[in-house]
């Protein structure tokens, strides 16, 4: 129930930001096509309806709940974008996950070998072996014919 009511409150804020911006832009024009009286006069309405559009944020904004990893926040403090922090993230976890894979596999390949050559040395216990192998996930492979 908290989590809708955190989504519910980042989406107020995020409409709040948004009109902020709007209202920072029409004033960045008005100061741009600055015609006297009649610019001043719009100028102090939009400067009033700022100052309450960011009292109206600082009291909605502590509502919202967001974790931020304090290495993003380091990351930023350093005056570097997140975005690159969050690829080299990515990257970095796509790099581990190849490495697990690979020793997976390379378990994989050695349990199906150490299977087949004790199925070979001890033809006995071939039941239990193969239970034990597909028990863990893994697969027998087919038993090589002997030369004898």
């Amino acid at each position: 129930m908290a989590a809708s009511n955190s989504s519910g409150a980042i989406v107020v804020v995020e409409d709040q930001m948004k009109e902020i911006v709007q209202s920072l832009y029409n004033l960045i024009v008005q100061g741009y096509d600055h015609q006297g009286a009649p610019t001043i006069g719009a100028m102090r309405r939009d400067i009033s309806h700022l100052i309450e559009q960011l009292v109206k944020l600082s009291q909605t904004a502590p509502s919202v709940h967001i974790d931020i990893p304090p290495e993003v926040t380091a990351y930023v403090e350093n005056s570097r974008n997140p975005d690159i922090f969050t690829r080299e993230f990515v990257e970095t976890v796509q790099r581990m996950n190849q490495q697990l894979k690979g020793r997976h596999d390379a378990y994989r390949l050695l349990q199906a070998t150490l299977a087949r050559d004790f199925i070979r040395s001890i033809p006995e216990l071939e039941g239990d072996i193969i239970k034990t192998i597909e028990a863990t996930g893994g697969k027998v492979p087919p038993s090589e014919p002997t030369t004898a």
